[in-house]
């Protein structure tokens, strides 16, 4: 039986980390009552009176999570695939995937403008009440929607899994990002009533949060640029 080699744990770390920035980032946060809203199925006052209410919105929003992790890891594993095939020119892409990071950060910190990156790509699709599958389904078109933030982080969680040995690398990358970005959704779906509050307070703060949030992809595009990622092994990282 093969033996897989795992990546140094700070690659999945960094993913992890850019998933729960998505969570928070400027163009996510403010949708995300309308998200719980739409999987609850209910009104904001029903969802707070209603038991029923809260269980499908908990219930949906796993759903949902299962629905963009499964598309998220698909595409780790494409990024994967395509890096293999360029194994010959691994210098090369390692270059090329830390300026495509830097490139996001300084779009996302507002210093550069990247129309391709700055135009939202959502796909419309029109459920009436959600179910379990039909939440997953929501989830699959959520991770196509491909709005601003999504494409700087999950572009930059592609690049590191694009310079991945094994498919089976790439795929737990992308798991990891969806775990980051999953765990904050489904926690506040649990406590959606007592956060609401929270997401015009985090607004407030939108520019701090891009600032600190492209600096991140700026610094991980560095260390990918000179690889010297692979130097925490070192330091058991």
């Amino acid at each position: 039986m093969r033996k897989v080699i795992l990546l140094s744990p700070i690659y999945y770390f960094l993913t992890f980390v850019e998933g729960i920035l998505t969570f928070v980032s400027p163009c996510i946060l403010p949708m995300l009552p309308i998200y719980f809203l739409y999987l609850a199925g209910e009104s904001d006052k029903e969802i707070k009176q209603s038991t029923t209410a809260k269980g499908r919105l908990l219930v949906n929003s796993i759903g949902f999570v299962i629905g963009f992790t499964v598309i998220f890891t698909l595409l780790g594993a494409t990024a994967t695939s395509l890096g293999y095939f360029l194994s010959n020119h691994r210098n090369l892409l390692e270059k090329i995937s830390g300026l495509v990071m830097i490139l996001f950060g300084l779009n996302f910190i507002g210093i550069l403008k990247i129309n391709f990156i700055n135009m939202e790509k959502r796909i419309n699709f029109q459920f009436k009440r959600l179910k379990f599958i039909s939440s997953i389904l929501f989830g699959m078109v959520f991770a196509f929607g491909w709005s601003p933030c999504l494409s700087s982080f999950l572009g930059s969680a592609l690049a590191i899994a694009s310079n991945s040995k094994t498919v089976f690398q790439g795929i737990l990358l992308l798991f990891f990002f969806s775990i980051g970005l999953g765990i904050p959704f489904i926690i506040t779906s649990i406590i959606f009533e007592k956060v609401k509050g929270a997401f015009k307070k985090i607004q407030a703060h939108s520019k701090t949060i891009s600032i600190v949030s492209g600096a991140l992809l700026i610094v991980a595009g560095i260390l990918v640029f000179t690889g010297s990622l692979k130097y925490f092994n070192y330091f058991g990282l």
